[in-house]
């Protein structure tokens, strides 16, 4: 049979059978690929443990009529262990992995790939508070395929801002002559962060202050939910905490 291989991200796995697991991966060239592991929840398997959510790994794959099959895995990137370790970098891989699960129905997208590895990444490292690399990686998925939000100028007339009133359902801050009545209002502060998020300006995110980063964070779930339609349902088990965690190894 053909085979194949490939860079994978492990998104998502579900039993099969007595021994098997159905692995759902989002690969660089291959879009996302549902394939099954052989014998992986046995505990002499070589390779179950590179096939854990998080995990980035060379597979190589033979093609089936209905599912493909592993037969090799090597490690890529460990993240597994040190992000599962952590609850609040848990809970916002988990909206991740979703997310880019959304995101790549239709066709295979290289950006996608590289922008999950770069935020499971930094969340296993604890670069920055999960959150804040949580809403970074949203904002720029969302970005990528199509719904790129704006945090200045007016998101319909494209009028010069900045400008405060903000409508999820147009695409972020708007003028005053197209702001509907009692749209909310943002303050400058809460729209530098969001700017900073969408643009990787971690100087700028990692010095703000909680109370911005929760009304940002409470900006990017709405605007994500609108825009995925169906919503992210690890999204509401997230844990907002606003500390980093300590790295204890390089």
């Amino acid at each position: 049979m053909p085979t194949y291989r490939d860079e994978v991200v492990v998104l998502r796995t579900h039993k099969l059978g007595e021994a098997d697991r159905i692995v759902t991966m989002l690969t660089r060239q291959h879009g996302k690929v549902r394939a099954v592991a052989r014998g992986v929840r046995r505990t002499a398997s070589k390779f179950g443990a590179r096939l854990e959510p998080f995990m980035v790994a060379d597979v190589q794959f033979y093609e089936g009529r209905t599912l493909d099959t592993i037969t090799q895995a090597v490690t890529l990137g460990s993240y597994g262990a040190e992000i599962t370790s952590d609850y609040a970098s848990y809970t916002a891989a988990n909206a991740m992995v979703e997310t880019a699960d959304k995101l790549t129905e239709s066709e295979p997208s290289l950006q996608q790939y590289l922008l999950l590895v770069g935020a499971l990444r930094s969340l296993a490292r604890g670069e920055h508070g999960p959150a804040l690399t949580l809403d970074s990686y949203l904002l720029r998925a969302l970005s990528m395929a199509g719904w790129a939000p704006s945090f200045h100028d007016c998101a319909v007339t494209g009028e010069a801002g900045p400008h405060s009133a903000f409508v999820v359902q147009l695409g972020g801050v708007v003028s005053d002559e197209v702001a509907p009545p009692g749209t909310p209002r943002l303050d400058a502060a809460t729209l530098g962060l969001l700017g900073a998020l969408l643009t990787g300006d971690w100087q700028t995110a990692d010095a703000s202050e909680t109370p911005v980063r929760s009304r940002a964070s409470g900006i990017v779930a709405a605007y994500t939910q609108w825009h995925l339609e169906r919503g992210l349902r690890s999204l509401e088990h997230v844990e907002r905490s606003q500390t980093t965690k300590k790295v204890t190894s390089p």
